[in-house]
């Protein structure tokens, strides 16, 4: 029962991810673990502008760099088993975590005179969720988001490998809806930062963006790349919680 309510949650519910670098800090800090809703994505909820979303590498944002595991052929099934189903944390997901910034049809440029990010022109005041003492970019851009498609960044500007950096790339650093896994809404591990995950009203105000034709950014030159490890799926612990029996010991 615990294996199969751990599938169909893992699958269509709710996923726990562990947080191993700090492109997303202060808001999210390394070893957090966030709780991610994969349901309303099944109804059509596509995701918003101050969103956080986990998503899918889009092709050549993440170094894959894994060590061939030790594991005999008995305890690497049982392993393989348990990953699938969310009991174990996975070492190869290739997933990571941003801020939804701009949407299909957007125009997201940086910096005016003001050292100000802009969507579709309108200076948007990112104070409450950028990490202090990083300015909104350090490299300027100007992009056009393409239909079905999403410009992402971290909160720790000055450490998150975002959309920013992967311009050269298919997608011209947007990634496609089809990639995101869901939104994370809630820290949930330290108990001591548990809180929800809010919409930044600076982002979510915005008025959407007339439709238009035309998705070439402008080219934008950026130093060295930050390497950034990709997300570890959590375990969902609370599951035997849910299901062990009064008096048994938990493990």
């Amino acid at each position: 029962m615990a294996l199969l309510v751990a599938l169909v949650m893992k699958t269509f519910l709710i996923q726990v991810f562990v947080i191993p670098s700090g492109s997303m800090e202060q808001t999210i800090q390394v070893g957090d673990r966030v709780l991610v809703d994969k349901l309303t994505p099944w109804f059509g909820s596509e995701p918003q502008r101050g969103d956080v979303v986990v998503f899918k590498d889009p092709g050549g944002w993440l170094e894959s760099d894994r060590k061939p595991s030790g594991d005999g052929p008995v305890l690497g099934a049982a392993k393989q088993v348990l990953t699938f189903v969310g009991l174990l944390p996975s070492d190869s997901e290739q997933d990571l975590i941003k801020r939804v910034i701009g949407v299909g049809g957007d125009t997201v440029e940086c910096c005016d005179a003001q050292g100000r990010l802009s969507v579709n022109g309108t200076p948007v005041d990112e104070q409450s969720y950028v990490a202090s003492a990083n300015p909104p970019s350090r490299q300027p851009f100007k992009v056009k988001v393409p239909q079905g498609r999403l410009w992402v960044m971290g909160d720790h500007r000055d450490v998150s490998a975002d959309s920013r950096f992967h311009m050269g790339n298919p997608g011209q650093g947007t990634i496609p809806l089809s990639g995101v896994v869901g939104r994370a809404f809630v820290i949930a591990w330290p108990l001591d930062r548990f809180h929800q995950l809010d919409v930044p009203s600076s982002l979510s105000s915005l008025a959407r963006a007339p439709q238009a034709r035309g998705t070439v950014p402008e080219p934008v030159g950026v130093g060295p790349v930050p390497m950034e490890p990709p997300l570890v799926m959590g375990v969902l612990g609370i599951l035997p919680v849910a299901v062990r029996r009064p008096g048994r010991p938990s493990v």
